[in-house]
């Protein structure tokens, strides 16, 4: 499939970043993942209002123009003939040139395939670790979809070499932050909790480097609407581990079962109701607003 770079269709051999581009010099960008189901990308709106608010804090780009981005996205999927795909959309400072007044951020979109996971996962659950990666509240790209990935997908890969899913990074006050590629919620005694994320702390806490996740709204949106109480805190490993169920969030997955943390059964080692109600109403939702009339 061709990939959108800079207003134009290319075929990913001639889509080349210059290697002077602070992405690739300094890790300097953004980006926004999502699938696309019959040639409709699910929360597209969310993705771009998330990217346009962190590419403003950040100082990337204090005006990006969500309606030319939701544009190009339209173009990637009309061009390639796209009914199922996962797109990944990158921002990067770009580089300024003679021509040009200012200078222009780097846009790419990449079509993939959807990630196909194994059906067991969802229907067994899956294992999980703590990672020794801490996350840090003074950080003031924690909780941004940054390009600087590669502290968290080492931390994947190590944790694969245990035979776990997704590790657990904690905060520097060892409380639970977020998974490398995941926000994480429990349930006890049928109420939903799940951290605090960037923006949403309590009052005179401490920043939240936990990335506000699409599908993690979307969830705590579902548990309001099916009357399961809901509530974000700070929350400990032992809050984890003596919990009812637990499951991840995130755009490719979007709900997976956890049966295991560390050596720790959570409850009877199953996917739990709960956990199993809210990935049915996700599931749902995506079939409602994908399917074009």
């Amino acid at each position: 499939m061709d990939i959108f770079f800079n207003g134009k269709m290319l075929p990913p051999e001639q889509a080349t970043l210059s290697i002077l581009d602070p992405g690739f010099q300094h890790a300097i960008g953004l980006f926004e993942t999502f699938n696309v189901h019959n040639a409709t990308p699910f929360k597209l709106k969310e993705h771009l209002q998330r990217l346009q608010k962190s590419a403003k804090i950040l100082g990337l780009a204090p005006d990006l123009n969500t309606d030319a981005l939701a544009q190009a996205v339209q173009i990637t999927i009309h061009h390639n003939n796209i009914q199922q795909a996962r797109l990944r959309l990158t921002i990067s400072p770009g580089l300024a040139t003679k021509q040009a007044e200012k200078i222009q951020p780097t846009i790419t979109i990449v079509p993939t395939p959807i990630t196909d996971y194994d059906p067991a996962y969802f229907i067994q659950g899956v294992d999980i670790i703590f990672a020794h990666a801490l996350a840090n509240p003074f950080d003031p790209t924690a909780g941004h979809k940054t390009l600087n990935y590669w502290p968290r997908l080492r931390t994947l890969k190590q944790a694969a070499t245990t035979g776990a899913s997704e590790a657990i990074i904690l905060n520097i006050s060892n409380h639970i932050a977020s998974g490398c590629i995941s926000n994480i919620f429990h349930v006890k005694d049928k109420t939903l909790y799940t951290p605090y994320a960037q923006g949403q702390e309590a009052k005179d806490a401490l920043p939240a480097p936990v990335l506000p996740g699409i599908i993690r709204q979307t969830i705590l949106q579902i548990a309001k609407d099916m009357n399961i109480p809901t509530k974000q805190k700070m929350i400990t490993p032992q809050e984890i581990q003596n919990a009812d169920e637990v499951f991840l969030t995130n755009s490719s997955w979007y709900v997976l079962p956890v049966k295991k943390i560390e050596n720790t059964n959570i409850a009877n080692a199953k996917p739990g109701p709960i956990t199993q109600q809210l990935r049915d109403g996700l599931l749902d939702i995506i079939q409602a607003q994908t399917t074009q009339p």
